[in-house]
């Protein structure tokens, strides 16, 4: 088995880019509506991270660490339209993508990860194993104005409650890679060792020794029971002899 991509887990705050639909490669002509023109989603020109961590220990107050400094609005009469780029707050867990050598080791492997409550796992193309688990976390928490700076439409005491959760997600997801290494560990290498045993010159040299003595043994055994046979078949023509001579 070769891991191919992973990650252990992580937090992170994004800064959607541009939602303009580029008119090189989108055809304008097919767009009905004005707002056709932008497109849904968070990776446009001008997309960036505000924070990221793997780390549990880094995010609290990690509003405190980004730079720029959010800015909180008590309130707000912002409308919100469709060229809105949102601060999105996530919380990400493990996924592990896993290439087996055949399908009986992917199988293997993906039911121990469904066993240790990986629901979402599935297996691939070219047995290519995909292990994943729903506690994710994606939660909108501001905005980034016409002036380009960060608004958090929310206030601390609600960052510190989904930070919060984010923590108690890490330490879940700890639990579950930790079970889920041990099942592996037990249900999948321990099994492909088993399996994949070559054996060495002294190993071979006594198996040999072991299968001549058994031929051996099989030889002589044979060679006795023909004796065997042999001295019943005689035994049997005497005794018919002595039997015709009693009767004449």
């Amino acid at each position: 088995m070769v891991t191919t991509s992973s990650c252990s887990g992580r937090v992170s705050v994004f800064v959607e880019g541009s939602k303009e639909l580029n008119t090189e490669r989108d055809n304008p002509a097919d767009l009905l509506t004005a707002d056709e023109a932008f497109k849904i989603g968070a990776k446009g020109e001008g997309g960036h991270w505000l924070f990221v961590s793997h780390e549990k220990e880094d995010i609290n107050e990690w509003w405190m660490k980004t730079s720029p400094l959010l800015k909180f609005e008590k309130s707000s009469d912002k409308e919100y339209n469709i060229k809105t780029r949102y601060i999105l707050f996530k919380y990400e867990p493990l996924i592990l993508h896993v290439q087996c050598r055949d399908f009986k080791s992917a199988s293997r492997l993906y039911s121990s990860a469904m066993g240790c409550g990986f629901r979402e796992s599935g297996i691939g193309a070219n047995n290519n194993v995909a292990i994943r688990i729903s506690i994710r976390l994606d939660v909108p928490i501001g905005y980034i104005n016409n002036k380009d700076e960060l608004i958090s439409v929310v206030d601390e005491a609600y960052l510190k409650m989904i930070t919060k959760l984010a923590f108690d997600r890490f330490l879940e997801n700890e639990r579950k890679m930790e079970k889920l290494y041990n099942r592996i560990d037990e249900e999948v290498i321990q099994y492909i060792e088993s399996t994949d045993h070559i054996e060495t010159k002294e190993e071979r040299k006594e198996r040999k020794m072991q299968e001549g003595l058994a031929r051996r043994d099989e030889v002589r055994k044979l060679k006795e029971e023909k004796k065997r046979l042999k001295q019943l078949e005689l035994e049997n023509v005497a005794a018919a002899t002595i039997n015709k001579v009693n009767l004449s």
